[in-house]
């Protein structure tokens, strides 16, 4: 994969500073002020430049040339800054989200009892999101692809920020984490690794199957979402919420999956697609419990002071993916709503 074309400032600096020094040291990207930004949850620009930082740290980028470039002291400087606005950002959002979260301390019980409530109390509210409910019953074969273009960003890496929460856990916690993540990577079969069966999907309907296309156009939300999972996990202080956004990931995923695949269904979609949503609505629901319980609760009763940062990181990602969702929705909309050409 090759980097990015840039959209904005942020993105620029970062693209062409690693263009341009093939041999570092890299110089800190010139940075847009911050209050420049309205709104770093929606703004592509800001969410493209964290991604191609967070990306150095996955599959890196076949024209930077230096391998040190991952770990460059003043690349991470700007890293840094784009993360702490982010977080501000989620940090805020999650402040005004509906009250689906309740205080821990209103829950009683021990710090591994409140959180399993608050989980799944603020899950099981959630439902079929209205994507999936939209993919199900109304998308065209244009707009379900769209929506699998959409989620190629993640999809292309499937469990791969979690994964670097492992080494940073232990006890229960980490063995659980270990049997959900073997379960994503395929069970031991690289023909079921979940990353590879989004491929499979994607080129039966003959959409590439690499990254790089997908990147080019997802929108910032779509970034955001992604960015999330990788600011949770690629900082060990937020590893409590890193496994808070993996639980509310899986509770909230077989019954949107099962909408999805009837949606598949309905337009005819090829099998790989159907095989790929019909594989996560079984494995799914057997992922809820397994991350509730397996993995939240026991990291808590190990390292109770995570409790909080456990349910920000659900509550965060049933808010950013939510806003990530609506953008698809008002994209369709509007295509659907615009004049005919000519």
């Amino acid at each position: 994969m090759r980097l990015p074309q840039p959209c904005g400032p942020l993105s620029e600096g970062v693209v062409e500073t690693l263009r341009a020094r093939p041999n570092g040291p890299h110089s800190v990207p010139e940075p847009r002020a911050m209050g420049d930004i309205a709104y770093p949850l929606a703004d592509r620009d800001f969410q493209l430049a964290l991604w191609v930082l967070y990306e150095l740290h996955y599959r890196g980028f076949d024209d930077v040339e230096d391998p040190h470039a991952e770990w460059d002291p003043l690349l991470m400087v700007s890293r840094a800054a784009l993360e702490r606005t982010f977080e501000h950002a989620v940090r805020q959002l999650v402040s005004e989200a509906p009250a689906d979260a309740p205080a821990l301390e209103d829950l009683g019980n021990t710090p591994a009892e409140q959180v399993t409530a608050a989980l799944v109390r603020m899950t099981a509210r959630s439902g079929p999101s209205d994507v999936a409910q939209f993919l199900h019953r109304r998308a065209t074969r244009e707009e379900f692809c769209s929506y699998l273009a959409e989620r190629a960003v993640y999809h292309l890496r499937e469990s791969d920020p979690q994964s670097f929460v492992l080494p940073r856990i232990g006890g229960a916690a980490k063995v659980a984490l270990a049997e959900l993540q073997y379960d994503e990577y395929g069970g031991g079969r690289p023909d079921r690794l979940h990353q590879t069966l989004f491929a499979r999907a994607l080129a039966s309907l003959d959409m590439p199957t690499d990254l790089a296309p997908y990147v080019e156009r997802a929108t910032g939300a779509t970034l955001a979402s992604v960015n999330l999972m990788s600011l949770f996990a690629l900082n060990r202080r937020l590893r409590g919420a890193a496994m808070g956004h993996l639980a509310a990931f899986e509770a909230t995923s077989s019954l949107p999956c099962e909408r999805i695949l009837r949606g598949a269904r309905r337009l005819r979609l090829p099998e790989p697609v159907q095989d790929y949503y019909d594989e996560h609505v079984e494995a799914d629901a057997v992922h809820e419990q397994l991350a509730i319980r397996g993995i939240c609760a026991a990291l808590v009763t190990d390292e109770p002071e995570l409790a909080a940062d456990v349910v920000l990181g659900a509550t965060a990602c049933l808010a950013v993916d939510g806003l990530a969702g609506e953008v698809l929705l008002d994209g369709w909309q509007s295509r659907r709503d615009a004049p005919a050409a000519g």
